[in-house]
């Protein structure tokens, strides 16, 4: 209870005051180095292995991990079995070749080839699992036999002292008795071998000091039949192609940079030859050529991009691998900070297609518009290409098909055409693509035009009693077809915003009605979405709620009625009791207002405000000298912002009249 001094002619108050397609993808890997990767597309599955993290990660065909085998110290060279039900791992820190089920991505079973061996390369040939092993200066190639029931090791295959490392290994399942090698570390050296004894018989042998063909050979792979082998080397803007049989050169697939690291050469002959471009930003990391072209079919560059700058990318060696059915080339990729990811390259044979189409911003609906656009392909296109076109409005949301676009001999195309709805309309354009070119698709977009209906919600402006019931109606003009509207609330200080009061369609006169019951300020807004030739609108009208609001006087000790008015009368030794009762609202105060009658007119004695309990109830006592013989009268009011809110419009209570005898 606050309380109150009232003097004559003013009125003092004492108390506290109120406060106020399919496309190319990439995933990370997590690895600190890369070995090898091979493709097992039985199972869908990309196998890399990391030497220092001592592992061998899994993924799919998207890069996800789907499992990884750990304990593999110094982890290489991989091969995969006829049936790719098994997966073998060179594990150089263990002399080791490791065995992995590929369903399950879980180990069973290691074979030991022999203390200080270091086993690094693998390849699958003759029957048998062939492995280069050996350390710096000195390299050898063993066998692995796996036919019979022991495991059967035969070391120091090549009898002529070949290899000063571990050499490098490949074989094809087209030539199932040839076997393959190459020197990582020392000069241009590669060999040749029948394996198809169960033993390597060298036949054919390139390198040594004197060779100065090139500096090491970085990857190699056979070609599918067997009979010529694709070298990446490091020095040289090629790969270098030798026939097998003599290790004669026979051609070169030709690079934008010099620094060769990978190579492989996928089951239908497609050749992919990658470079570390450190440096070169615009180069190609890798290029993929047709069995013999020496234009590349298809270029795939790997820098990424952050906040706009290019990073680039390193691809190191034995980084490529084509997935048995040549639809996809994978590779690993490094950052200059260490960090790797898995790039998915997708029709890695096709020669990519670019499409653009170019349509006006804006047009005039049921006019015609024209729409333009070029394709274009490395390749170039066959006569008499044409193009889909698919119109997309809110007439045919699903897309309607069009005539199809001739596409010139320049790679130009355009159509004409009339569209029938308004709003945003988008032209898709797509080219099927073939056996030897992607397919491409692009579209743009026109905003048509729509005519803009008449909508308006009544009442705006008017101000209601509290928890009056009153009927909104909106009014929607003429449209295409939609009738249909929806009605939102606003209903001030609830936090909500605007939420739906009813949805529905207008009635013969375009009417559409709803009744709310207002306790606060409140915007209704009627909102029309549109149809096809018809634009959307929203309309809104505000109308405010006064709060309840009643003062009582009490401790006098009689009343009358005095000019059609009660008075309450008081002895001027009590003080009166001033009770408000408001509608509630968190840190909501009531303002009293006093007058005094004087020289024939009510006067102002004074105004406060004062805070209402969490109930709405505010008590305040009238103390002070109370002067006798005069006419007074008060009465609480909300004001809206200044009683601490601005929910509800500005609210006055009806006068308590008083007076003080002796």
């Amino acid at each position: 209870m606050t309380a109150l001094a009232v003097a004559l002619g003013s009125v003092a108050l004492i108390g506290s005051a109120a406060g106020a397609a399919v496309a190319d993808s990439s995933a990370a890997l997590p690895i600190t180095s890369s070995g090898d990767i091979i493709v097992d597309g039985v199972h869908r599955r990309v196998f890399v292995t990391d030497p220092s993290g001592g592992k061998v990660v899994a993924t799919d065909y998207d890069g996800t991990v789907v499992g990884t085998i750990t304990s593999l110290p110094q982890a290489d060279g991989l091969e995969l079995s006829a049936d790719s039900a098994t997966l073998y791992v060179a594990v150089a820190g263990a002399d080791e070749i490791v065995a992995v089920d590929t369903a399950t991505v879980a180990e069973t079973g290691r074979y030991a080839t022999g203390d200080g061996t270091d086993p690094q390369h693998l390849a699958l040939a003759g029957g048998k699992l062939w492995f280069g092993y050996g350390s710096d200066g000195h390299g050898n190639i063993g066998s692995l036999d796996l036919s019979g029931g022991q495991a059967q090791v035969s070391l120091a295959q090549d009898a002529d002292g070949t290899w000063k490392d571990a050499p490098l290994l490949d074989a094809t399942p087209g030539a199932p008795g040839t076997l393959a090698a190459g020197s990582r570390q020392y000069y241009f050296t590669l060999g040749v071998y029948d394996v198809s004894s169960g033993t390597a018989a060298r036949t054919a042998f390139l390198g040594g000091q004197d060779a100065a063909i090139g500096n090491t050979a970085e990857d190699l792979a056979l070609t599918p039949d067997g009979t010529e082998l694709v070298v990446a080397t490091t020095a040289g803007d090629y790969q270098q192609v030798f026939r097998t049989s003599d290790l004669s050169e026979t051609t070169r697939y030709p690079s934008s940079y010099w620094q060769q690291r990978s190579v492989d050469v996928a089951p239908d002959g497609l050749v992919a030859g990658g470079t570390d471009t450190y440096a070169s930003f615009d180069r190609p990391h890798v290029s993929i050529y047709k069995p013999g072209d020496t234009t590349p079919r298809r270029t795939v560059n790997f820098t990424d991009y952050q906040g706009g700058v290019a990073q680039e990318t390193l691809l190191d060696h034995g980084d490529l691998a084509f997935a048995p059915d040549s639809s996809r080339l994978f590779a690993v990729t490094r950052d200059l900070s260490g960090k790797y990811r898995l790039r998915v390259v997708t029709d890695p044979g096709k020669a990519v297609t670019t499409l653009t189409v170019n349509a006006p911003a804006t047009a005039d609906r049921a006019k015609s518009l024209t729409v333009s656009g070029k394709i274009t392909n490395t390749l170039g296109l066959p006569a008499g290409t044409t193009v889909a076109v698919t119109r997309t409005d809110l007439e045919s949301p699903n897309g309607k098909a069009l005539a199809a676009a001739a596409v010139k001999a320049d790679g130009t195309f355009s159509f004409t055409d009339t569209p029938p709805a308004g709003g945003k309309v988008t032209y898709k354009v797509s080219y099927a693509g073939d056996a030897d070119r992607t397919a491409a698709s692009a579209s743009d977009t026109v905003e048509v035009s729509r005519n803009s209906p008449t909508l308006t919600v009544n009442k705006n402006g008017n101000v209601y009693d509290y928890a009056a019931d009153v009927t909104f109606t909106a009014h929607l003009g003429t449209t295409y077809k939609n009738r249909t509207l929806s009605l939102y609330a606003d209903t001030a200080g609830d936090g909500k915003g605007a939420y739906l009061v009813k949805t529905g369609t207008v009635n013969s006169d375009g009417n559409l009605s709803v009744t709310l019951t207002l306790k606060r300020d409140t915007t209704v807004s009627a909102s029309f979405s549109g149809d096809a030739r018809t634009a959307p609108k929203t309309a809104s009208s505000w109308v405010g709620a006064r709060v309840k609001v009643s003062l009582s006087l009490s401790r006098s000790y009689k009343t009358a009625t005095v000019s059609g008015h009660t008075r309450y009368y008081f002895r001027k030794t009590t003080d009166p009791l001033l009770t408000t009762t408001m509608t509630a609202y968190p840190g909501r105060s009531q303002r009293l207002q006093f007058q005094i009658y004087s020289a024939g007119a009510w006067r102002s004695a004074g105004t406060e405000y004062f805070k209402l309990d969490s109930t709405g109830k505010s008590l305040v006592e009238l103390g002070g000298t109370h002067q006798t013989g005069y006419s007074m009268r008060v009465r609480s009011s909300y004001v809206n912002n200044s009683s601490g809110d601005t929910v509800n419009s500005t609210t006055n209570g009806s006068w308590k009249y008083f007076t003080f005898t002796s």
